[in-house]
């Protein structure tokens, strides 16, 4: 009897990955990773700017190199004669400008090294300005455009950056045919897409990340976008009114890609979704219980019925949309602009030494000090974390705020900035890298108490994504500043595994989501329970997170309103 095997593939910030999964019980069969080159030589971003773009050559390299390493991991054409799909994630809000045929702009000769002409990846927070000229001009509507989007648009989002866009690079805005999200712009690519009004837009980023609504019919009107910047006339005619879900066909594969991937033309495409989005179904999320994809951000993910929110707005998440996660069922997401990355910056600055002074070592040859650089860069997060875990949870020590990318939820405000209180000559890395991870887990609380201060019951937690995976000393201090149970998925690249549970129903296995997380969803391996005499000193440092986390706003607001006078 033949074998039904589908892949998902998941777009992160710094790598894709792709898995090869049996549509029968969700086994993984293969999974391959691949980094992007140019991302990671830093080209075309500018972090000090908030600039931060992609190139479209990564993400095709990738894809290719991935999906051939996983059928040859998996035993080669006996395995690709029984791949029936394959279904995308991607990061996002990270779109781009194509051309007629859909083709990004940076894979036109005129535009290969122009960072306007590729993808705008979700951190990118350059059109922070936009963002604020958006949720202004939302204001003189009768009708709140904003209004399924949390009440707030964020400068991480589709207007914003497509507005930024048109406006820095005229030669970009003339070239422009359209403005497509990287989950939407991948499928297009696999099935061969050159018509741009036929490619298959998700419901999942339309509805979080570019207004669009069933109430609305679609987007809102051209007058919207003229009545903002004259720039944007005729915007809409390039766009789309129709959206899909992510258990629909986008297509099969097209004869090149079927060709250079050894697979057959027969295999069907799903439409794309978000990695969060898909992660959450790869995590087997139940209703009213918050998925946390933790990584270099963290997206939150609660599913419920969509009678249970009928005529309820949940004010500062990024958005509540029909089918958006599940079909059939209400998708509200909210998140946080820095998690991982917060380590990240701490254990660069940490770092700083060995990445600036070690090379031009007296004493030590260059591959030594590269070998020596390397051990200790890959020990560092691991020890930082076993020795803050044993330092003593006081209500007085170390206090930082998390927001070092801005704060996505609640209360969209990317202008915002991280904050450290409360050091003295005492105050040495382990005890400042607490103080970061805490900051992170009283960020996650923040998004708790938004939701059910808006009528939304949070019955539970489940963690899926590298953070959750990788470190205890994270998850157990979250279960005890949340006060309720974490589960942790078991399946390594969790959103892969959500993507191949659409593709299994894209491709007709299953007929609807449910089913398909049913059969191949693999189950948790750990589970984080508080500790009740850490949650009590919790509950007290919170107060202060939130009381200085009101400081800096203020300060941020305060700034902001001199720059506007000046």
């Amino acid at each position: 009897m033949s074998k039904n095997y589908v892949i998902g593939v998941d777009y992160g910030s710094d790598s894709v990955r792709s898995v090869i999964v049996d549509a029968a019980n969700g086994a993984e069969l293969a999974s391959s990773v691949f980094n992007y080159p140019r991302w990671q030589q830093g080209l075309y971003c500018k972090p000090s700017e908030n600039q931060f773009r992609q190139h479209p050559l990564d993400y095709i390299e990738g894809l290719e190199a991935t999906i051939k390493e996983c059928l040859q991991l998996a035993g080669g054409s006996e395995v690709a004669k029984n791949i029936r799909g394959i279904s995308v994630d991607t990061t996002g809000s990270t779109p781009v400008a194509v051309d007629a045929k859909g083709t990004p702009l940076a894979l036109l000769p005129a535009f290969s090294e122009n960072p306007h002409a590729m993808f705008v990846l979700w951190k990118d927070h350059t059109a922070t300005a936009e963002a604020a000229e958006i949720n202004e001009h939302a204001t003189k509507f009768d009708t709140n455009y904003l209004k399924y989007v949390g009440g707030i648009y964020s400068s991480e989002w589709f207007w914003a950056k497509l507005l930024r866009t048109v406006r820095a690079d005229t030669a970009v805005k003339n070239a422009l045919h359209s403005w497509v999200e990287h989950c939407d712009w991948i499928p297009f690519l696999l099935t061969g897409g050159n018509d741009v009004k036929k490619i298959k837009r998700s419901r999942c980023a339309a509805g979080h990340k570019a207004l669009w609504a069933e109430e609305f019919e679609g987007l809102p009107p051209q007058e919207f976008f003229s009545s903002l910047d004259p720039i944007l006339n005729g915007i809409t005619d390039k766009l789309f009114s129709e959206t899909f879900t992510s258990d629909i066909s986008a297509g099969n594969l097209s004869a090149e890609w079927a060709q250079k991937l050894g697979l057959s033309t027969d295999v069907v495409i799903g439409v794309g979704a978000f990695d969060a989005h898909m992660g959450a179904v790869g995590g087997q999320i139940e209703p009213y219980h918050l998925s946390k994809v933790m990584g270099t951000s963290t997206c939150d993910i609660l599913v419920c019925p969509n009678e249970d929110v009928e005529g309820k707005l949940v004010k500062g998440i990024c958005g509540q949309v029909n089918g958006s996660v599940i079909p059939g069922m209400a998708g509200l997401e909210a998140g946080q602009s820095a998690f991982g990355d917060v380590y990240a910056w701490f254990k660069k600055l940490v770092l700083w030494p060995l990445d600036n002074l070690l090379a031009s070592s007296a004493i030590l040859d260059k591959k030594t000090a590269d070998a020596l650089k390397e051990e200790i860069a890959d020990k560092i997060i691991p020890e930082l974390s076993r020795q803050a875990a044993l330092l003593p949870v006081d209500t007085h020590n170390e206090l930082a705020i998390d927001w070092l990318n801005g704060r996505r939820t609640p209360d969209a405000n990317q202008l915002l900035k991280g904050a450290i209180s409360g050091l003295n000559l005492g105050s040495d890395a382990p005890k400042v890298f607490r103080a970061l991870a805490e900051s992170t887990c009283f960020g996650a609380k923040a998004i708790v108490d938004r939701f059910i201060e808006e009528g939304i019951p949070v019955k539970g937690i489940i963690g899926i994504g590298g953070v959750a995976k990788k470190s205890p000393f994270v998850m157990q201090m979250m279960a005890d500043v949340l006060e309720m149970p974490i589960r942790i998925h078991q399946f390594k690249h969790t959103c892969a595994l959500g993507a191949a549970m659409f593709a299994a129903v894209a491709a007709g296995i299953y007929e609807t989501v449910e089913e398909a997380m049913e059969a191949m969803g693999r189950g948790f391996d750990v589970e984080y329970h508080p500790n009740e005499n850490n949650s009590a000193i919790y509950r007290k440092r919170y107060e202060n997170y939130k009381a200085l986390g009101g400081f800096v706003a203020g300060q941020t607001s305060a700034k902001a309103q001199k720059l506007v006078s000046a």
